[in-house]
C-alpha cells in the first residue's frame, strides 16, 4: 500500500529530464503505449526542451524521490499569449491522488501570473483516455474540434480549449 505525500517542481537539470523520461517510458506511465513516431520523439525530447525555455514542465515526486507525475506546456508559435499543453501523465499507482489536478493548477497559476488568455490541449477519443477528458471538463475546458484518424485509423484527436482569466 503506498502512502505519504508528493511534491511538484519545474524541471532545472539534466538529470531530472533524464529521469523523466525513462518514467515516461517505464510500464508505469501511459496506459497507451502504441506511440505515433512522433510521439516518441516528443516524449525523449521534452524534458531537454524545458531546460533551454522552449517548453515550461512540471513534475511530481513521491517522499522517496521518484517521478510519480509530468506535465508540460509551451506559448504558442505566435507568441500571443495562448499555450498548449502537452502531455500529462501519472504513475497507476498514484492516480486519484489529486497529481493530475495539481500540476494543471500549477499551470494555471503560472498562465495568470503570465497574463496568459487562453490554454489549448488535446486528447485521443479513445476509451483509454475516458480520465483525461473528465479532468479537463471538470476544469472547464471546451471541446472545440475534432480531428478523425489523426493518431492511427480509428483514434480521432478532440482539441479542447479554456480561457485564462
Amino acid at each position: 500500500m503506498i502512502t505519504g505525500t508528493y511534491a511538484i517542481h519545474r524541471i532545472k537539470t539534466e538529470e531530472e529530464a533524464e529521469r523523466i523520461v525513462e518514467f515516461f517510458f517505464s510500464p508505469h506511465s501511459f496506459d497507451d503505449t502504441r506511440y505515433t513516431p512522433g510521439e516518441e520523439e516528443q516524449l525523449r525530447s521534452l524534458p531537454y526542451r524545458a531546460l533551454s525555455g522552449q517548453v515550461i514542465f512540471w513534475y511530481a515526486k513521491n517522499e522517496d524521490d521518484e517521478i510519480i507525475g509530468a506535465s508540460c506546456m509551451a506559448e504558442n508559435d505566435q507568441k500571443t499569449g495562448g499555450y498548449s499543453w502537452d502531455y500529462v501523465v501519472v504513475h497507476r499507482d498514484y492516480r486519484r491522488w489529486g497529481i493530475a489536478a495539481t500540476l494543471l493548477d500549477h499551470m494555471l497559476g503560472y498562465l495568470r501570473e503570465s497574463s496568459a488568455r487562453y490554454l489549448m490541449t488535446y486528447t485521443c477519443s479513445l476509451p483509454e483516455y475516458k480520465a483525461i477528458r473528465n479532468l479537463f471538463e471538470r476544469n472547464e475546458f471546451q471541446l472545440i474540434g475534432r480531428c478523425p484518424d489523426y493518431y492511427f485509423e480509428g483514434e480521432d484527436r478532440l482539441i479542447y480549449w479554456r480561457r485564462i482569466s
